[in-house]
This record gives C-alpha cells, sequence and structure tokens, in this order.
C-alpha cells in the first residue's frame, strides 16, 4: 500500500525538526509566538528591571520565569530581519555588507570601534570566510576601568590580540556550534570552548549568544553577552594557584585525583573554599578526611559530569555527578544555587577542561556520611534520639556495617516513648546485621538483628515491608550503614499464631474452637498465614441460636475458623485499595482500607498487625460467614463437641460465665458433662 502524500509530508517536518539544533528549536518556537505581529517576528522574554532576553522554550513561555524572576514579553525582529516604514512586522532583510558594517547594525557597535582603533578593521572589511563572537555593547561596558585600559592603553598588541581570540578563520554558524567542541582562534589558535545546551542556550568559553547567525558578505556574527578571555589553564592548576582552595589542593592531593583534573575533558567542579571546610565541625572533617573511599566520594560529589556554564541555567535542573549522586543545579535571580541555596561565591572560571564554580558550603554526600548523620537530616531524627537515650550511639556512629529501620517523625508525634529494657531491646531488633539496600530485598528474605531477632521481608505490588513495618522513603546509604525510613514501629513476632493467641485473654473462646476442631498443629507449624481472629466479643455478639448450632457441629465449627485464615502473609500496609485473599476454606476474603482502618468482608478490624513468627494476626469483633455456607439445622441443644469446646475455653477464661448471653449455655453444658461422666 503507498503511503498517502500528507503523511509523508508530516514524517519530513517532524524530521527536520528533529535535525534543528536546541538553538534553532527555540528560536522557531519564538518564531511561532510572534507570527500574529506579521512576518519574522519573535517574542522575546525579557526579565523585569534588566536588559537580558531571552529565546525561549514552551515550558519557560509559560512559566513567565528566568531564574524565578518574572518575565514581560516583547516582540522584536528576529536576527536577520528589519522594519520597513508603514509595513506590518519585519518583512525585510538586514542588508549583506562585511563584518565590519555588520557589527555596527546588529548592536555591536564598540566592537566596531576597538576593531577600527586595533587596525582589524581592514581584515573584517576585506576578502575571507570569518567567524566573530561579538560582544555586545553592555559586555565592554562592563569590564573594570583597569581591564579596559590595559586593553585600550596598547591597541594595536593587546586590543588586537583580544579581538583576533574572538575570531575563527571559518564560517561558523549555530547548527555548527556543537556541545562540549573547540574552534580554534584567530590568536595562536588557543582553543575556544563551545556548549550548545538542551535549553537552546549557546555559551562560548561561558559566554552567552545573544543575537547568532547574523551573515556578512565575508563571514558571520554572533554577538555575545560578555568579553571572553584565553585559557590556558586546566581546573587541577586553578586549584594549585588560588589561595582560597588551599585545603581542597590538600584533600584532592590525599585523594589521587590530580591526574583526573589535569586530564583533558568537559567537568565542571563545584569547588569548595577554605571557608567552606571551616564550616563543618571538626570531628567530621577529620573522619573524612582520614578515610580515602570517603573523602574520594566527597570530592566526586563536588565534580559534575559536563561543562555547566552559569549563563545556560535558566530555570532547574537536575546534574549528575561523578560519585553517581545528582545535585540540583538551579538559580535565583543573578544567583546560582546548588540543592535549592544560593552558596555559589565565584562563578564560570573557565579551565581547559571545563569550569569551575567556587562554593561557600561543603556538599557532603550520604556515602561519606555515618548513619547518625543521615539521620539527624531526615525525617527520623526522633528516632536517633531515642536510640541515643538507649545507649545505642556507638552503632550509629562507627564502622559496623548495618542498616538502621528507623521510624519516620509522625510516628512519635504524642512524643518519645519512655526508654526502659524493653524498648532497648525493641530498638536493637531495628538494627540488622549488615549494610543493605532495598533494592535488592526480596519477598521471603530473613533479616538478622543485633537483638537476635529475625525478621521477614514482604514485597507488595504497592509496598516494601519488614514485618508490620513499611518502608516509607527512599533509603539512604550512608557510608558504613544504611538508612531505611519505616512507617511505624516494627513489633518482631514473638511465637507462633497459637502461641499468640493463648497469650491474649482476647481470643480464649477462639483457642477453645480452634482447639475443639482440631487446627491447632495447623497454626502452629511454620507457615505464612493470615488470620483473622474473632475476639470473645464477636462470639457473644451471635445471635444465641446460631452460636448453639455452630459450637454444636464439628465440622462446621472447622470450616468457619479456616474461613478466617489465609495461607499468605498480608500486612496492614501492603493494603491500599481492595486485596482478596483465598481462605484455607476455599471462598474469598476482601481486604481494603476505609478511613485508614482495614475492614475485611466489609467489617473493621480492631487491631491490625499482630506478628507471629508464621503469620500475621487481625482482630475482628464480628465472626465471618462464607458466602456459601450457613450452619447446618440441629436442636436447641448443642452437640457433644460443645461441651469440650466449652470445657477447654473455661480453662483458658471465666470470662463466657460471667456474660449474660453465654451462661445459659454454660450452665447447660455443664450439666450435660456432669450427665455423661460424672463431672471434670
Amino acid at each position: 500500500m503507498a503511503t498517502p502524500p500528507l503523511l509523508l509530508l508530516a514524517l519530513a517536518l517532524a524530521l527536520a525538526a528533529a535535525a534543528k539544533s536546541p538553538y534553532q528549536q527555540v528560536l522557531q518556537h519564538s518564531r511561532l509566538r510572534g507570527r500574529q505581529h506579521g512576518p519574522n517576528v519573535c517574542a522575546v522574554q525579557k526579565l523585569i528591571g534588566t536588559n537580558r532576553k531571552y529565546f525561549t522554550n514552551c515550558k519557560q513561555w509559560y512559566q513567565r520565569k528566568i531564574c524565578g524572576k518574572s518575565t514581560v514579553i516583547s516582540y522584536e525582529c528576529c536576527p536577520g530581519y528589519e522594519k520597513v516604514p508603514g509595513e506590518k512586522g519585519c518583512p525585510a532583510a538586514l542588508p549583506l555588507s562585511n563584518i565590519y558594517e555588520t557589527l555596527g547594525v546588529v548592536g555591536s557597535a564598540t566592537t566596531q570601534l576597538y576593531s577600527d582603533r586595533s587596525n582589524l578593521r581592514p581584515e573584517i572589511e576585506g576578502p575571507g570566510s570569518f567567524t566573530i563572537f561579538a560582544p555586545s555593547n553592555e559586555a565592554w561596558a562592563s569590564l573594570s576601568a583597569e581591564t579596559l585600559d590595559s586593553l585600550v592603553s596598547n591597541v594595536n598588541i593587546e586590543l588586537l590580540n583580544a579581538l583576533r581570540y574572538h575570531m575563527v578563520n571559518k564560517r561558523v554558524l549555530t547548527d555548527d556550534l556543537k556541545h562540549g567542541t573547540t574552534l580554534n582562534s584567530m590568536y595562536q589558535d588557543l582553543p575556544i570552548q563551545i556548549h550548545h545546551y538542551p535549553n537552546g542556550i549557546v555559551t562560548v568559553n561561558c559566554a552567552r549568544l545573544l543575537k547568532a547567525d547574523h551573515h556578512a558578505t565575508n563571514g558571520v556574527v554572533h554577538v555575545i553577552d560578555k568579553v571572553i578571555a584565553t585559557t590556558t589553564n586546566s581546573i587541577q592548576q586553578i586549584i594549585e594557584t588560588e589561595e582560597s582552595l588551599e585545603t581542597l589542593r590538600a584533600a584532592v592531593a590525599a585523594s589521587d585525583l590530580t591526574s583526573l583534573l589535569e586530564s583533558e575533558g568537559q567537568y565542571t567542579l563545584l569547588a569548595p573554599t577554605n571557608e567552606a571546610f571551616e564550616k563543618i565541625p571538626r570531628e567530621t572533617l577529620n573522619r573524612i578526611l582520614g578515610d580515602p573511599e570517603a573523602l574520594r566520594d566527597l570530592l566526586n560529589h563536588h565534580i559534575l559530569k559536563s561543562a555547566m556554564c552559569a549563563e545556560a541555567i535558566i530555570a532547574g535542573l537536575t546534574m549528575e555527578t561523578l560519585e553517581g549522586t545528582t545535585l540540583d543545579v538551579g538559580c535565583s535571580g543573578e544567583e546560582l544555587t546548588l540543592n535549592g541555596k544560593p552558596i555559589i561565591a565565584n562563578k564560570d572560571v573557565l579551565a581547559t577542561n571545563g569550569v569551575v564554580h567556587f562554593v561557600n558550603e561543603l556538599l557532603i554526600p550520604d556515602s561519606a556520611k555515618t548513619l547518625f548523620e543521615l539521620a539527624q537530616e531526615s525525617e527520623v531524627s526522633k528516632s536517633t534520639d531515642l536510640f541515643r537515650q538507649a545507649g545505642l550511639s556507638s552503632h550509629l556512629t562507627g564502622s559496623e556495617q548495618v542498616t538502621l529501620l528507623a521510624p519516620v517523625n509522625d510516628v512519635f508525634k504524642d512524643g518519645l516513648p519512655v526508654v526502659d529494657s524493653n524498648m532497648k531491646n525493641l530498638l536493637l531488633n531495628h538494627i540488622v546485621r549488615d549494610q543493605l539496600s532495598s533494592k535488592y530485598l526480596y519477598h521471603g528474605q530473613k533479616l538478622q538483628t543485633l537483638g537476635d531477632k529475625e525478621l521477614r521481608v514482604f514485597v507488595y505490588r504497592n509496598n516494601l515491608c519488614i514485618e508490620n513495618a513499611c518502608i516509607a522513603a527512599h533509603d539512604k546509604r550512608g557510608r558504613f550503614g544504611t538508612l531505611f525510613s519505616l512507617d511505624k514501629m516494627l513489633t518482631p513476632p514473638s511465637g507462633s499464631v497459637m502461641d499468640v493467641l493463648k497469650a491474649d485473654h482476647r481470643f480464649s473462646t477462639l483457642v477453645a474452637a480452634i482447639q475443639s476442631a482440631g487446627l491447632t498443629e495447623n497454626l502452629n507449624r511454620p507457615g505464612t498465614f493470615t488470620v483473622f481472629a474473632p475476639t470473645n466479643e464477636a462470639f457473644r455478639a451471635m445471635p444465641q441460636g446460631e452460636l448453639n448450632k455452630l459450637m454444636g457441629n464439628a465440622k462446621e465449627l472447622a470450616n468457619i475458623l479456616k474461613f478466617h485464615v489465609a495461607d499468605e502473609i498480608l500486612v496492614s500496609g501492603a493494603v491500599s485499595a481492595l486485596v482478596r485473599l483465598k481462605s484455607m476454606q476455599g471462598d474469598k476474603l476482601e481486604v481494603s482500607m476505609k478511613n485508614n482502618v482495614i475492614h475485611v468482608n466489609k467489617e473493621p478490624v480492631a487491631e491490625s498487625d499482630i506478628m507471629a513468627t508464621n503469620g500475621v494476626i487481625y482482630a475482628v469483633n464480628s465472626v465471618l460467614q462464607p458466602q456459601a455456607s450457613r450452619p447446618q439445622e440441629r436442636g436447641d441443644e448443642p452437640a457433644d463437641p460443645a461441651l469440650e469446646i466449652f470445657k477447654q475455653a473455661s480453662a483458658l477464661s471465666k470470662v463466657s460465665q460471667r456474660n449474660p448471653r453465654l451462661a445459659p449455655v454454660y450452665s447447660r453444658l455443664l450439666a450435660r458433662m456432669k450427665e455423661n461422666s460424672g463431672g471434670f
């Protein structure tokens, strides 16, 4: 089948758009936004209170902000076009003339003036094919008086050399300005560094292109926002010559990173100053400086994998470091920010292999921190107070490889619990032997704690849980330990399901029923049970006749009890929507969450996550009934199996005897038992 012509045209347009450079894409977007004002009109975002203008992409257009500051939209002729009196838009192309004449047309009259004074004019008026990155008038005016005087006072040498460093001996358009490449300048072939960023910003030695691709008869003119200077030092050489980087210099030497920072490449070094190191507690700093691995991680955390000039940052973005983590690089007005903080003191110190920004705060990665430091900076700081009060701080600050299971602060909104011997033992069971990563945990995995308990891992579709507590945030991996933030305190299991039920007086009737139905061995054996355990109150709530019938039919009783047990562990943290469990009886149990309360078959659960070594127990105040099962019709008197049930129940609890509803049944059972056996 032939491809429709319209589809071919659409594909061709899509491919053409994909082939455009980022700069050309934002320019095209600006044209689209300005077309209502006539041909060749571009919409430009201007930062309020400044002369800074930007062609922007669709996202920036709708945000109407640059570096968090408001912008206004202005409409002006797109590069290469001009207005015609009486006509709409910018219908006329700029007259094509030589580079010298073009400089005056595109807003770089100062460069034109200095070209004349330095005797560069004959060259850029004559034949050839050149590219000049021409500083704007504002760029020249922003130079210090001392710098400008040193250039202009010796016009035939310094100024000429400076201008020739802004030139390339061939025609180079924005599509040719590839990210991370260099161009040989016309001054001693010294390199000019090019960066072409995804947001459409193009920089030349970290100077931003303001007006690009102005054609001339003998080349092309790009207007830039700074006067650029030659670069001869590597990042390492900058570190070695800057007095404010003395501590960094020693740290780099100790970590064997010197060769990397001398090598070819395009890096960004966020160079911590001496002041930055001095802000760190001496104990912490000495620990890191004395640990080669932590020190290397610290320094690699300050090195970005690509060169990032300040002018390219007009909104927040995430950058990857050599350490493998990320930093949020952004801006607020004129200031660059790291992780939201304006800590960059000096920006865009250009090197042959990248760019250096001086920072006045040390960026310590998680991988160089102790567990205590990780926890103090997280939403589990209250947990660290508990561990400290319990005398367990050494496990969080030393070189012991452990994983801390720390409840989030919200768990303690009503205050911290009293730290006694029981609490200390519980806290020891929140510290797992070995340094773990949550992404490698698997369902059914067993974890050994410092309190010699065994904790189980449960992996669900929507959650990852350890016993009754689920992981509430991404884990943080420190130098020796890993931090897991949990949504509640752990309750390590103690005994089988039967052990737990027997130890709780609320379940005495249930325990007797289980024993009578012959299910004791099932709930004592190793397994993965979820038990919805009816309390004594649940049995008391049953209609008298129905209760009599149930207790008098051992088979039906076993059937009902099996309906309360599923052969898989489901903790409450795994329940967000409806979860269906197959009961041991065969029918499905429907578990859901409503108003932060677990429901089973629409009945609210009185208590969740009572952990046992072979399962989890939920206390329910009603006896659940299978859909397809009803108690069999019997006489008024309970059958003999019920005698044994209540005999066992009486040994476990006296509650049944005191209850007015159960008392008549209990009395009749005693009478029958006396008739049949002559008493207990």
